[in-house]
C-alpha cells in the first residue's frame, strides 16, 4: 500500500491550492483519512480530518478555508486551500487508515510543499 500526495507549489498571499492524496495496491477498505503539516523546527500538525462517512474537522486557523473531500471509487482524498497566508507555509503530509485483506494500519504520504509568498 502506498499513498501519494502531489499538488503542491508556490501561490501568492490570497491564492489556491489543491492537494491530492491517492492510495494503491491491495486495498479492501479506506477509514479515516487526514491532512497534516509540518513547519521545520515545529512539530506535525493536523489540519484537517475525514472519516468513512464524511464527517469532516479542521483546526480552528484554517476554517472557512481549507476544505478536505475523499472519493472511495478512486481511493483519494483532496485538501482545497483558498485564501491561502503565508503562515500556511509548510509540508503537507497526508495519512490515512487503510485495510488490507490482513491487516488495518495508518500510512503517511511522502510531503508536498506549500509555499505561499508574494
Amino acid at each position: 500500500v502506498q499513498l501519494q500526495a502531489s499538488g503542491g507549489g508556490l501561490v501568492q498571499p490570497g491564492g489556491s491550492l489543491k492537494l491530492s492524496c491517492a492510495a494503491s495496491g491491495s486495498i479492501f477498505k479506506i477509514g479515516e483519512m487526514w491532512w497534516y503539516r509540518q513547519v521545520p523546527g515545529k512539530q506535525r500538525e493536523l489540519v484537517a480530518s475525514i472519516s468513512i462517512g464524511g464527517t469532516t474537522n479542521y483546526i480552528v486557523s484554517v476554517q472557512g478555508r481549507f476544505s478536505i473531500s475523499r472519493d472511495d471509487a478512486k481511493n483519494t482524498a483532496w485538501l482545497q486551500m483558498n485564501n491561502l497566508k503565508p503562515e500556511d507555509t509548510a509540508v503537507y503530509y497526508c495519512k490515512a487508515r487503510i485495510t488490507t485483506i490482513t491487516e488495518t494500519n495508518e500510512y503517511w504520504g511522502q510531503g508536498t510543499l506549500v509555499t505561499v509568498s508574494s
